[in-house]
C-alpha cells in the first residue's frame, strides 16, 4: 500500500491521473506496477506475493483509539485504484494477501517468518518499520527515491548502521513514538537518545530497571510514560502469527503474457506494457 500511494502522489501532484477509456484514473496502479516490474527484473526472485491493508480499522486502533488518526481520507482519484491494483496483480497470477484487523505488514511479517523455514526471503518496501523483520534468511530492500533504487538490508548490515538488533527496533519505535501512525511513545526521547539508551540497557525493560542511572531529564520522561511507552511497543510490533498463509506453490512467479497484455491494454497501462518480458 505504501508503493501504492508513493506511486499515485508522485504523479497527482501534476494531475497526472493518466484516465483510462472507463474514466478510472491509473496512475497509482501503473506506478506500482513499475516498481513491481522493476526490482522483479532486477532481483529476479523465483516467487512473488503482494501484501495489503485491508480498510483503515485494525487491533491496533482497539489498543489504542488515536492510532492513525491523523491520516486523512484518501483521494476521489485514488479510491477505485484499490480495487483495480488488485485485479492487475491477479493478472500476473501473483497471490493478493490481506485481512481485516490487521495491517498489511502484519501479513508480511507472518509471510516472511513461515517461509523464511525453506528459502531466502526478500521485502521491497518504503518502509522501514519493516527492518524489524530482519533474520538470518529475512533481508529487506528499501525503495529509495525514483525507480530502481534500492538499499537492501540483512541483520548485519542493520546493527552496523543502527548499532542495535532488528528486534530492538520495535523497542526503538516504542521510546521515539512515530508521527505517522500518531502514537507519541516518551515524549521529549527521539532516535540519537533511543539509540544511546537500548545500546546502553538492551531494552525497555532494562531501561526500567536501571532508570536511576539516566539524567534526571531522561529519567523524568520516561518516568512518566511508562504506561504509553509499553503500549507504543504493542503498536510498534509487527505481529508473525496472523492467520494467512501462502504457500510456495502459490506464489511461484510464472505469468501468462498474452492475459497480462490484455489487462494493460484494456486499462490503457502503456507504461507496463513497455516493461512486459
Amino acid at each position: 500500500m505504501a508503493l501504492l500511494f508513493r506511486a499515485f502522489y508522485a504523479t497527482a501532484v501534476t494531475g497526472q491521473f493518466m484516465i483510462n477509456k472507463n474514466g478510472v484514473p491509473t496512475n497509482a496502479v501503473q506506478g506500482f506496477l513499475k516498481h513491481m516490474l522493476t526490482a522483479v527484473d532486477h532481483f529476479s526472485p523465483t516467487h512473488v506475493a503482494v501484501c495489503w491493508d485491508m480498510g483503515s480499522k485494525t487491533f491496533r486502533n482497539e489498543l489504542f483509539g488515536d492510532y492513525k488518526a491523523n491520516r486523512s481520507t484518501p483521494p476521489v482519484e485514488m479510491i477505485p485504484q484499490f480495487g483495480l491494483v488488485k485485479e492487475a496483480v491477479e493478472a500476473f497470477d501473483i497471490p493478493n494477501i490481506g485481512l481485516e484487523g490487521f495491517e498489511a505488514d502484519d501479513c508480511i511479517g507472518t509471510i516472511a517468518k513461515s517461509s523464511a523455514t525453506e528459502s531466502e526471503v526478500y521485502i521491497l518496501t518504503g518502509d522501514q518499520d519493516i527492518l524489524q523483520l530482519l533474520d538470518d534468511n529475512i533481508s529487506v530492500i528499501l525503495l529509495k527515491k525514483g525507480f530502481g533504487n534500492y538499499e537492501v538490508h540483512n541483520s548485519e548490515s542493520f546493527f552496523e548502521w543502527k548499532g542495535i538488533t532488528p528486534r530492538q527496533m520495535i523497542d526503538l519505535k516504542a521510546l521515539m513514538g512515530d508521527p505517522s501512525d500518531n502514537y507519541p511513545g516518551v515524549k521529549g526521547i527521539g532516535e540519537k537518545t533511543a539509540l544511546k539508551l537500548l545500546i546502553q540497557h538492551e531494552s525497555i525493560e532494562g531501561i526500567l530497571e536501571n532508570v536511576h542511572s539516566l539524567t534526571k531529564t531522561q529519567r523524568a520522561k520516561i518516568e512518566q510514560a511508562v504506561d504509553m511507552l509499553h503500549l507504543s511497543r504493542k503498536l510498534a510490533e509487527i505481529k508473525c502469527d496472523v492467520p494467512v498463509s501462502c504457500s510456495l506453490e502459490e506464489a511461484h512467479f510464472s505469468y501468462d503474457r498474452d492475459k497480462v497484455l490484455q489487462m494493460a491494454m484494456e486499462n490503457g497501462f502503456r507504461t507496463v506494457e513497455k516493461l512486459i518480458i
